[in-house]
């Protein structure tokens, strides 16, 4: 078979859900595999990092546009889902034995223009796509454009389905978004913003399921989703895989980690700013209460969260040994909130943001505050970012990013820090009818869970960021 034929085949024969992986979509995927090897570990979202590559497997191979016959100039476009393995140097067990699965839109050319450059890949020397360039196909517009036809015109290509819940108009310019670390972000004409999330795993996910439930609720607070695709797991679990999210581009706002660093620089107070910005929490949780269902924390639950931070901690001081001689201060906090008699105060959990700090809020020319980005903290499993939790968890994580603000500056400034927090939960107050500052061992366990994951994310991909959450964690082990 000629080789561009081949490669046109992926698409039909890589389709099929369950079992093995075709032979076709395993020839694909062997072909790229010399140039992905070097090309993976590199990615900012590829969260594998400092582990051993050994292997990689297709899960699915999909042409979204089959590449021109050899010596041709037109694109290809091949959409993977790919299964990396990895081990540490032991061997692994469990879920960790069968590796992430990451989403990959790569192109395919003879030869790449100038302006792609940056984006290459590697040139394939083997199997059906030998003779090829291959590059990343999100810096290429014209097959970000292809991405955004399918969204906006398709119901299914291979296994991909595509679903919409308004009118997107065609032939919006793309442009790649840099910021991101965990996933990549397009924003076509500056009306729509495509979020590719990279490591998917099966189930719903909270960046396409909160907003569609808070536009079912009328909440304002967020950008409700336009479009959005999905493939079915091919283990059979019947759970979707959610691969991307479209929604409308907040176009001229500004995030509050960038206005919240402003302020510090122009030796401005932000204390409005939080206190809004309290009242778009309380009024993006109230909705997800009333959109989605609550439970009661009973004292067995809530021991069970504590008991599930001391493990965190654990872990963390393991990796992280400067943590050590807090642990025991820190550990308290946890022994504090699973003591709580949930008989006397009756303690509702909820879905929530899981996630929020101040990068996460974005503020339009008027004034007023939107909440982003549901995807809560990707390191954690779907089940536990989907599981309903106390509010103030997300209080606790904006109590954190007012800190890291003032700390990112010198002099620091305990007392901006300070103000911010208070106003943030009065204007939360005001919202909700009840202060997150209320019950003081909930916020500070919670605080103190965050902290201690900020401790071991920083240790881990910024090492030069690592005394602010100590600084936090020096404090947090001295209340009682």
């Amino acid at each position: 078979m000629p080789k561009a034929a081949s490669a046109r085949s992926t698409g039909r024969q890589a389709a099929a859900r369950g079992g093995a992986p075709s032979a076709a979509a395993t020839a694909v995927v062997d072909s790229l595999a010399p140039l992905l090897r070097a090309w993976l570990p590199r990615q900012r979202w590829f969260a594998g990092k400092g582990r051993t590559l050994t292997g990689l497997v297709p899960v699915a191979v999909t042409e979204l546009l089959p590449p021109v016959p050899s010596g041709g100039e037109g694109p290809g476009l091949l959409h993977l889902l790919l299964r990396v393995e990895q081990h540490d140097g032991q061997p692994p067990v469990g879920a960790a034995a069968a590796g992430d699965c990451y989403q990959l839109l790569l192109g395919v050319r003879t030869s790449l223009p100038p302006h792609l450059e940056p984006s290459l890949i590697g040139h394939a020397t083997e199997g059906p796509l030998a003779g090829r360039t291959v590059y990343d196909a999100l810096h290429d517009p014209y097959l970000a454009g292809v991405v955004m036809d399918r969204l906006r015109s398709v119901d299914a290509v291979g296994p991909l389905r595509f679903g919409r819940a308004g009118r997107i108009p065609a032939g919006l310019a793309p442009r790649l978004l840099g910021a991101e670390q965990s996933n990549s972000s397009l924003v076509y004409g500056d009306a729509y913003i495509l979020k590719i999330l990279r490591r998917v795993v099966p189930g719903p996910h909270p960046d396409l399921e909160l907003p569609l439930a808070l536009a079912a609720e009328g909440c304002a607070r967020v950008p409700a989703p336009v479009a959005w695709f999905e493939a079915a797991d091919p283990a059979g679990s019947g759970e979707p895989l959610t691969l991307g999210v479209v929604q409308p581009f907040l176009r001229g706002s500004t995030d509050g980690w960038q206005l919240a660093l402003a302020a510090l620089d122009g030796g401005q107070e932000f204390v409005a700013e939080a206190a809004e910005l309290g009242r778009a929490t309380a009024e993006v949780h109230l909705a997800l209460a009333s959109a989605l269902p609550t439970v009661t924390l009973d004292g067995g639950r809530t021991a069970q969260l504590a008991e599930a931070m001391s493990r965190r901690l654990d872990t963390a001081a393991q990796a992280v040994p400067a943590l050590q001689p807090y642990a025991p201060g820190l550990r308290a906090a946890f022994e504090a909130l699973g003591g709580l008699d949930a008989a006397e105060r009756v303690r509702p959990a909820q879905r929530v943001h899981g996630d929020l700090h101040l990068g996460q809020t974005l503020r339009s020319p008027d004034g007023s505050w939107s909440v982003i980005d549901f995807e809560g903290e990707p390191a954690r499993p779907l089940a536990e970012r989907r599981r309903p939790q106390p509010p103030v968890r997300d209080v606790a994580g904006m109590l954190r990013s007012f800190d890291y603000a003032a700390r990112s500056r010198e002099p620091w400034r305990a007392d901006w820090a300070a103000r911010c927090r208070d106003a943030y939960c009065e204007g939360y107050a005001r919202a909700a009818g009840t202060d997150p500052r209320s019950e003081p061992e909930l916020l500070r366990a919670y605080e103190t869970d965050k902290a201690v994951y900020e401790v071991l994310y920083e240790a881990r991909h910024r090492p030069d960021w690592l005394p602010v959450p100590m600084a936090a964690i020096e404090r947090l082990a001295a209340e009682r």
